[in-house]
């Protein structure tokens, strides 16, 4: 095979591995970029050649750096591993939380201050949707703090639709947006079948408030009935993040109370609850399955609030040293959405030291600081397996894969949420790990593992992309990830910290 040849077939299986995780068929992609299944497959398959316009059409259908057009193309990480790491690092805020926090600025007519916002992709797409409908929003210094202006009247028709079509927390508009406008319309990546799907959960928490959601082509086409609300408590039919605070957030200006049953008690949901209870929203139950909430119609205030820390960030800075065998101190850790993770670790031989507790800048949430000692890890007596808060967090589960690897005798990992993405974890098989997929849910994973250096391309499932990156601090040899922007939407200069920690990580681009 020719370079020009594997370079193709590479292309090629990205773009299906991007396809496959955005949930689109072949006809579904080609509908969207006006061509046809045929050249889809081609495509796919390394048999067509692709100018550079083409793919960014297709990174852009598909919410993946595939290419940038201009002087920048795709980064990637070359990873020198085997190296030990010491020293300190903080957690940084939630991802999750700011997002949420982002979506809720646009119920308050006066000026939202948010402290330490994390500067991710995934941030700055919903800061160019915000900013094309009017919203003023100002870096206010090197600390990330972030100042949101909402105008009287927001420019919808002006909206950014290919910054809204490529992050999916553009669905949490509809709460605030339904108090505002009788119609409105908004993007959405994907086609009308996963449209649907994506919304129907939704439907359940804000139908009650008057809102219908029809999913067109492209975009969800919403009609609300101003004043409505509930007459009975609303019952999540899922315990999803998104869903209690697309709730939430439609609770927050209606004129009444809202209770909201099967809520999500997770770490984000909580933040959400703070930042409203500031706004002068009463929220009772924070923390718990149901809240009470007593709306505010008419949100005016000057307000400043500070996310609390990334149990998810903070996990993977853990399993950072447990699989290169390291001692570092990770500060900031949110303890009460780490305790199920810390406790499993124990279980497996994991040794580390806690300090005393202490609270975030918001006041609310209890951090501590945890130092990693090397450990030697077997595996667990059951399999690992996730659960709504307070269990092991979703999120999590994919660093129990390359823990897994490290330790000695078998773990399964049961992955029951998502459709495919346990089936990323067989990538770590490339770095020298004994992974083997059961099925779309399920991995038996045999350790221990003696990681060997690789190039591979980046999943596009942001967990599974990181616990690769991870593999390779570990593995013997230099190792090079492709295509990392997946990571950067979740992680703020996740390479530039971790090198801090004695890592040897460096960013590249093709020339």
């Amino acid at each position: 095979m020719s370079v020009r040849d594997d370079y193709l077939s590479r292309i090629g299986a990205l773009i299906r591995d991007a396809r496959q995780h955005s949930g689109l068929t072949q006809a579904e992609l080609a509908a969207e970029l006006r061509t046809s299944q045929s050249a889809i497959n081609r495509i796919e398959k390394g048999q067509q050649n692709l100018t550079l316009d083409m793919l960014a059409r297709i990174g852009s259908a598909l919410d993946s750096e595939l290419v940038s057009v201009g002087t920048s193309g795709p980064s990637h990480l070359r990873v020198a591993g085997g190296t030990k790491l010491s020293g300190a690092i903080d957690v940084k805020s939630s991802k999750n939380a700011g997002v949420a926090l982002l979506c809720a600025s646009l119920l308050n007519a006066g000026t939202t201050v948010l402290r330490k916002v994390a500067r991710i992709e995934e941030v700055n797409r919903l800061l160019e949707v915000l900013t094309s409908i009017g919203v003023k929003a100002t870096w206010l210094n090197v600390e990330n703090d972030l100042e949101l202006v909402v105008p009287a009247t927001l420019d919808l028709a002006a909206m950014d639709a290919d910054a809204a079509r490529r992050t999916r927390s553009i669905i949490m508009f509809l709460g605030p947006l339904m108090h505002r406008y009788d119609d409105f319309e908004l993007p959405y990546a994907g086609g009308c079948d996963l449209g649907t799907r994506t919304v129907e959960p939704h439907m359940t928490a804000l139908r009650p408030f008057g809102l219908k959601v029809v999913a067109t082509e492209g975009s969800y086409h919403a009609t609300s009935a101003q004043g409505a609300g509930p007459e009975r408590p609303i019952v999540l039919t899922e315990r999803g993040d998104t869903v209690t605070e697309n709730a939430l957030l439609a609770a927050a200006r209606y004129d009444g109370v809202t209770v909201i049953r099967n809520a999500s008690p997770n770490y984000m949901v909580q933040d959400l609850c703070f930042f409203l209870v500031k706004l002068g929203v009463g929220i009772e139950g924070i923390g718990t399955t149901t809240l009470r909430v007593t709306g505010k119609p008419v949100i005016n205030c000057d307000v400043e609030y500070a996310p609390s820390e990334d149990p998810i960030e903070a996990m993977s800075l853990i399993a950072a040293a447990i699989v290169t065998k390291s001692s570092i101190t990770v500060r900031r850790v949110p303890i009460e959405f780490m305790e199920i993770e810390l406790a499993l670790l124990e279980e497996m031989g994991f040794q580390y030291d806690r300090g005393e507790e202490y609270a975030a800048e918001n006041g609310e949430t209890r951090l501590v600081d945890i130092t990693t000692h090397e450990s030697s890890l077997h595996a667990p007596i059951d399999k690992i397996h996730p659960m709504p808060f307070p269990g092991l967090n979703i999120d999590n589960l994919p660093f129990f894969a390359v823990i897994a690897a490290t330790a000695d005798g078998q773990t399964m990992l049961h992955d029951w949420v998502y459709e495919n993405r346990a089936i990323y974890l067989t990538e770590l098989n490339k770095l020298g790990a004994q992974v083997k997929l059961l099925d779309p849910h399920r991995v038996l994973i045999e350790g221990p593992t003696h990681w060997s250096g690789t190039e591979l391309v980046c999943p596009p499932a942001l967990r599974p992309a990181v616990v690769i990156l991870l593999a390779m601090l570990a593995a013997k040899g230099t190792s090079v990830l492709r295509s990392v922007y997946v990571i950067n939407r979740g992680y703020e200069d996740l390479a530039e910290r971790l090198n801090a920690l004695g890592a040897q990580i460096e960013t590249f681009r093709d020339i």
